[in-house]
């Protein structure tokens, strides 16, 4: 069961990543505003749900599944690293807090770069 609530939880936040993106981009700015607007919403979705979940434990277990993992996940998987990197923060582990965020953007910039590198020069050398 819980399976199924993530992946109908992941099935409409897609649907909706893909709407908004559909939305805003015909702005004709280089500037990625819809992946921009979606991130932001996303940890704010976020931040609203983990704050109603403190205070309503119930909302810890299936709906948590549904709408933190499923929805938000397949909104956008950036509201799970703000909520991480706050609950690290929140703890005061400010080094780990600081470690996780920049070496998340950090590295993930590097490994899409020698991911794309890596395969354009194995796909282009066939």
């Amino acid at each position: 069961m819980n399976w199924l609530l993530v992946a109908c939880g992941g099935a409409i936040g897609a649907s909706l990543r893909y709407g908004i993106t559909l939305s805003l981009s015909q702005t004709g700015s280089l500037f990625p505003w819809a992946t921009w607007w979606i991130n932001l919403l996303g940890c704010f979705c976020a931040g609203i749900f983990f704050a109603i979940s403190q205070k309503y434990a119930v909302l810890q277990q299936e709906t948590r599944l549904f709408l933190m993992v499923g929805i938000l996940g397949g909104f956008t998987t950036f509201s799970s690293f703000g909520l991480e990197t706050f609950q690290l923060l929140r703890q005061n582990e400010i080094a780990m807090g600081l470690a996780y965020s920049l070496s998340s953007l950090i590295m993930g910039v590097l490994l899409l770069t020698a991911g794309f590198y890596l395969f354009q020069y194995l796909l282009c050398n066939r």
